[in-house]
């Protein structure tokens, strides 16, 4: 299902993937515009790794979202009142995450939620990054 104002997990902010995706899901929901299906996964799942990366608490980043600014003014306010990951740990976590479910303990989930979708012969998904991208009709 395509969802206006949702970007990619791919999408990078301060070169990182998902922060803007996180950033997008708090913004929808609070004007009431992110779809049902993923109000129980608010703050969990990738949106809890990268809390953690950051080493910030998710309801401190919903108001900080809520107050508004840019991506990259969000991001620096997290990096400030959390940590800013270093080059290396920045390269570690996008690979990880661009790469999640491919060959991995989450592969099996993957295959699981491709069929959920009517997905399951496209070669194309590979990782959760592409299913997502797939399932929200960006590939």
């Amino acid at each position: 299902m395509k969802i206006e104002q949702l970007r990619s997990p791919y999408d990078k902010v301060g070169g990182l993937v998902y922060f803007g995706r996180l950033v997008d899901k708090i913004r929808l929901h609070s004007q009431s515009k992110l779809p049902k299906d993923y109000h129980e996964n608010l703050g969990k799942g990738f949106d809890e790794r990268c809390i953690h990366l950051l080493n910030v608490k998710y309801p401190d980043v919903v108001e900080r979202v809520k107050k508004g600014g840019s991506d990259q003014e969000i991001l620096d306010w997290c990096f400030t009142r959390g940590r800013k990951p270093s080059e290396d740990d920045m390269n570690i976590w996008n690979e990880f995450m661009r790469k999640r479910g491919w060959n991995d303990e989450m592969s099996e989930r993957l295959e699981t939620r491709k069929k959920e979708i009517g997905a399951e012969n496209r070669d194309d998904i590979q990782t959760f990054f592409d299913y997502i991208d797939a399932d929200e009709g960006r590939k």
